[in-house]
C-alpha cells in the first residue's frame, strides 16, 4: 500500500500545482507545455522503453495521435475546472470517470453485465450530480461562472474516461511493449505542446514565463511518479488489483477533499459532501461486491 499512498500524493500534488500556478499568476497553459519534456525524459531513463526493438509498422498510430491530442487538452480542462469549480470537485470528476470505461466494457466490448457494477455506476452518477456545480445560488454568482462550474468538471469526467478507454486499447497491442507505447505518446504530446507554445507566444502574444517552465517541470515529475508508483503498486499486489484500484480512487478523492477544504478554503455544501461520500461508496461497491 506504500506505492498506492505515494501515487495518491503525487496525483493530488499535480492538481495542487495547477491551482498554485493560477493563484500566483503563472500562465497554466505554458505550465502544461513544460510538463511533457520532463515526462519524456523520466520515462526514457527510468522505464527504459524498448524503442529500437519496436516493430514500427505495427504501431496503432491513430490511437497514439488521439491520445497525444487528448492528454494536453485534458490538462487544460483540468486547470480550468480547478479554477472555476475547485480542487475537490475536479478530483471527484477525475476519479468518477472510471465509470465511462466500465460502461464501455458492457456496451462496446460485450462484457457480461454484473449487478454490482451497475449499482456502483448508478451511485457514482448520483455522486456526480451532488458533487459538481451546486455550491452557490444563481442570485449570488454570475451566470457564466455557473455554466463553467458545471461544464469543466463534466468535460474532465468525459475526457478522462475516454483517455482510459484509449489506453486500454493501446494495451491490447501486445506486440508493442506498453512502456514503449507510453513513451511514443508522451513524445507526440510534447511535440504538439511545443506547437501550442508557439501559438501562445506568437498569436496570443503571451510573454514567455520562466516560472511556467519551473512549475511545468515539477508538474511533469509528479505526473510521471503518479503513473510509475501506480504501476509498481499493481506489480506489488498482482493478486489484489481491487485493493490498488480502490486505494487509489478513494485516496485521491479523500486527500483532494482534505487539501481543498483545509488549505485552499474551498466552500462545499452538504450536497457536495454527500457527493464525496457517495463517490467513495460507489468505488467500494465496484471493487468488492
Amino acid at each position: 500500500m506504500f506505492f498506492v499512498l505515494i501515487s495518491v500524493i503525487c496525483s493530488v500534488t499535480v492538481a495542487v500545482l495547477l491551482k498554485l500556478a493560477r493563484q500566483y499568476g503563472v500562465e497554466t497553459k505554458q505550465v502544461i507545455v513544460w510538463n511533457y519534456p520532463m515526462a519524456v525524459v523520466l520515462t526514457y531513463f527510468m522505464l527504459k522503453p524498448e524503442i529500437k526493438e519496436t516493430s514500427w509498422e505495427n504501431l496503432p498510430i491513430p490511437l497514439y495521435v488521439t491520445l497525444a491530442i487528448l492528454l494536453p487538452g485534458m490538462f487544460v480542462f483540468i486547470a480550468l475546472s480547478i479554477r472555476y469549480s475547485g480542487l475537490v470537485k475536479t478530483e471527484v470528476a477525475q476519479r468518477l470517470s472510471l465509470f465511462i470505461p466500465l460502461l464501455a466494457s458492457f456496451f462496446l466490448f460485450n462484457e457480461k453485465v454484473q449487478g454490482n457494477k451497475l449499482l456502483g455506476i448508478g451511485i457514482g452518477l448520483l455522486a456526480i450530480v451532488c458533487s459538481i456545480g451546486w455550491g452557490k445560488s444563481v442570485s449570488t454568482v454570475n451566470l457564466s461562472d455557473i455554466r463553467y462550474k458545471n461544464l469543466y468538471p463534466l468535460l474532465v469526467f468525459i475526457g478522462m474516461g475516454i483517455i482510459d478507454i484509449l489506453f486500454k486499447q493501446v494495451a491490447l497491442h501486445v506486440a508493442i511493449p506498453y512502456v514503449s507505447s507510453m513513451f511514443i505518446i508522451f513524445v507526440m504530446a510534447m511535440l504538439l505542446a511545443f506547437g501550442l507554445l508557439g501559438y501562445f507566444l506568437l498569436v496570443e502574444k503571451q510573454i514567455f514565463s520562466f516560472k511556467a517552465v519551473v512549475y511545468g517541470l515539477i508538474l511533469g515529475a509528479f505526473n510521471f511518479c503518479n503513473i510509475l508508483f501506480y504501476m509498481k503498486a499493481h506489480r506489488a499486489l498482482p493478486e489484489n488489483p481491487s485493493i490498488v484500484f480502490t486505494g487509489m480512487n478513494i485516496g485521491v478523492i479523500s486527500l483532494g477533499a482534505l487539501v481543498g477544504v483545509l488549505f485552499f478554503k474551498e466552500r462545499l455544501s452538504w450536497l457536495n459532501y454527500l457527493g464525496i461520500f457517495l463517490s467513495i461508496i460507489s468505488v467500494l461497491i465496484i471493487a468488492y461486491l
